[in-house]
């Protein structure tokens, strides 16, 4: 399986610089996974497109402003450090930049020393590493004072609000992106499904490194993915089993909750409740014994998300949609618009 074969060519000018206002006016391609017509729609038409017996996955991690800009003690040199994931109450993995420069026991300092940040460790070649932060006062606070929300390389405009870099529902500190397909509801609609009859079910998947880091390998399959924290609670796998057992689907909002699910679902396609971390790669050819529709933004050529996409409703079909939505002049990536694959 070629990297190459899930490549497309995509105009700059269709990459989304901000977000949409409101959340639910983005527009909405609605998708077959066995192929045929396509409907255009906008985001708040979902309604039309769920039943009352349905189950709707979210989850429900918060995007932390998780990239500090500072400079190295002693030398002045400017730094930056985007916060992947915590290991501890002092302890975090990062991606480091100069790279180069920031070898195990270099000291970076924010805000004057209100934070400070010491490289304990490399943990690979393109800027990873493991840091112990030193500070006075609460960690969260001074976070969200000295740090940005680490908005993907492609957005160039500046973020007016970072609240918009979280979905309406994002309740637990953890990822350095957010999982975007959920940016697109809003508190309103999201009382409309419920009020549907359609169940809202909450997981986690902190999103991580894997999210910033490119397939490079010809070979697909030689891509190796990053392992990010999950958790799906008793309530909820017992909620999805339910709601299959009423005969109804188990959506799920966003490449992030399709992960989750394929991790804790067997061949039985009971999901089981569990918390730890997953570096599944869904690629075509793979089966999906939990997901049986896909709420997704439109992502970037050659990714992992593609490659599920594609996995989820055949390459050819995803390529084809994605071709639609080039000449009808859809909004791509993180701010962009959405499609739903049913």
């Amino acid at each position: 399986m070629r990297t190459d074969d899930f490549d497309y060519k995509l105009p700059e000018a269709l990459i989304a610089q901000h977000p949409m206002e409101p959340r639910d006016l983005s527009r909405l391609l609605v998708c077959s996974r066995s192929g045929g017509p396509r409907e255009h729609r906008h985001f708040r038409d979902i309604t039309a497109y769920l039943r009352p017996s349905d189950a709707l996955v979210i989850n429900v991690t918060r995007t932390i402003p998780a990239r500090l800009i500072g400079e190295r003690e002693g030398t002045g040199g400017a730094v930056e450090l985007l916060l992947l994931r915590r290991l501890n109450a002092v302890t975090w993995e990062a991606l480091v930049r100069p790279g180069r420069k920031l070898r195990p026991g270099a000291v970076c300092v924010f805000g004057e020393g209100l934070l400070r940040a010491e490289i304990m460790d490399c943990t690979s070649a393109d800027g990873g590493r493991t840091i112990r932060f030193s500070h006075d006062g609460v960690f969260e606070e001074l976070l969200d004072r000295l740090g940005t929300m680490p908005l993907p390389p492609y957005i160039h405009e500046t973020l007016g609000d970072p609240a918009r870099y979280n979905t309406v529902y994002a309740a637990q500190d953890g990822s350095a992106a957010t999982p975007t397909a959920g940016l697109h509801f809003t508190e309103e609609l999201l009382q409309k499904i419920q009020g549907m009859g359609v169940e809202i079910v909450p997981i986690l998947l902190h999103v991580g490194l894997g999210t910033f880091r490119p397939v490079k390998a010809e070979d697909a399959e030689d891509h190796v993915m990053h392992a990010e924290y999950y958790e799906v609670s008793q309530a909820a796998a017992d909620s999805l089993n339910a709601a299959r057992a009423r005969g109804g689907r188990i959506v799920c909002v966003g490449t992030t909750s399709v992960r989750t699910l394929e991790t804790v679902t067997g061949a039985d396609r009971i999901v089981k409740a569990g918390a730890g971390f997953t570096d599944i790669f869904l690629t075509p050819g793979c089966d999906f014994h939990a997901t049986d529709a896909l709420i997704t933004n439109f992502h970037l050529p050659k990714s992992t998300l593609l490659m599920l996409i594609s996995a989820f409703m055949g390459r050819e079909n995803a390529l084809e949609a994605y071709e639609e939505a080039v000449r009808e002049r859809y909004r791509f990536f993180s701010f962009g618009d959405a499609m739903v694959i049913l």
